[in-house]
């Protein structure tokens, strides 16, 4: 844990035990130079303490850059919440009590909204004692609801921009894309891309979206231990992070990575085997803002549906259009020149 915190660049880690649940609480907040921090809360199992803080560290550098590129106002945070094995649900609701009032008591040095593991109900129950720092309730209780839609839409976008950059023009119209994980974002963005006319695949491991998807919709469900191996134009992850990496990318046979999920890269040296492969990466960060924006936007800036959906698809295909071109005139991985973006901005802003 010592070196991990060393190591790190951000500002302020908090950790808390939890001890009527024997969970773990770890609120990393990486920048605040753009405004007060902003991420998402995760709630999951994790192997081990070290895995659990490390995935804290990561995801909120990722929100920093994320919030830099889009153009909103908020540094970059996150929230982990590492659960035991013998984890009691029952205890749920008071644990996302107690967590909301460590959220109340940073008086709006951190906000958070949902992430994996976590619903806009969830977002309710936090809200009762971290309100006015939560994003993401559910409409009854005045929020905007789920952001997986929105960030489909980006994800989305995004696939336009990168497939005019290799394949010469922005139609998805037959294009066969792979979808890792259809659930509130990969289903989402299934959705989108059959109305766009391409040819989706999938794969998932929760029954209950491989039933809807492949029995409902007809559409081929790919087993996970093959998906990496699956000849597409598009392979979109949208699961969890850390599946592109030196074991899975000499398997892909794609030539677009454009997915939802956050820290596809298992490590930065990913990004130049991407490169080597001649696969275009989309950076998650850039492509997957989409869900942000729209909590933001709603339920801070008087966003309507419409303003969302063009701020979302404007924006981010004019920076990606920009990263694309900013790494092929310089000769670094998009993944480069997308840090290389940020880092200007939150220069300008400093």
């Amino acid at each position: 844990m010592e070196s991990l915190l060393k190591e790190w660049d951000g500002e302020t880690t908090i950790i808390s035990y939890d001890k009527p649940t024997g969970a773990w609480i770890f609120i990393a907040i990486f920048s605040t130079r753009l405004g007060p921090a902003a991420g998402g809360t995760r709630m999951k199992l994790y192997s081990d303490f070290q895995s659990a803080l490390q995935d804290a560290l990561r995801l909120s550098e990722a929100m920093t850059y994320k919030f830099a590129l889009s153009g909103i106002s908020f540094g970059g945070g996150k929230t982990v919440i590492a659960i035991p094995r013998d984890f009691d649900t029952q205890s749920r609701h008071a644990l996302l009590r107690r967590y909301g009032e460590m959220v109340q008591k940073l008086g709006g040095l951190f906000y958070t909204g949902p992430d994996v593991g976590m619903s806009s109900t969830d977002m309710d129950i936090i809200s009762e004692t971290g309100s006015p720092y939560v994003f993401g309730r559910t409409p009854k209780s005045g929020g905007a609801g789920s952001s997986g839609p929105a960030t489909a839409l980006g994800v989305f976008s995004g696939m336009q921009v990168a497939c005019e950059h290799v394949f010469g023009e922005r139609s998805l119209n037959g294009r066969r894309i792979l979808v890792q994980g259809a659930g509130s974002v990969g289903g989402a963005l299934i959705e989108y891309l059959r109305r766009a006319g391409a040819v989706v695949i999938f794969s998932d491991v929760e029954e209950k979206s491989i039933c809807r998807f492949r029995d409902d919709f007809s559409l081929q469900c790919i087993s996970a231990d093959k998906v990496y191996s699956v000849e597409c134009d598009i392979f979109a992850p949208c699961a969890l992070g850390a599946v592109l990496n030196n074991k899975t990318i000499p398997q892909l046979k794609c030539r677009v990575v454009a997915g939802g999920a956050n820290n596809q890269l298992a490590e930065p040296e990913d990004a130049e085997r991407l490169r080597d492969r001649g696969i275009l990466y989309a950076p998650d960060y850039v492509i997957n803002v989409g869900g942000a924006m729209f909590l933001i936007g709603m339920e801070a800036q008087d966003w309507t549906q419409e303003n969302v959906e063009n701020k979302v698809t404007e924006g981010i295909q004019t920076v990606l259009q920009q990263i694309f071109e900013l790494a092929a005139a310089k000769n670094i991985t998009t993944e480069a020149a997308a840090r290389q973006v940020a880092e200007n901005r939150l220069s300008f802003a400093r």
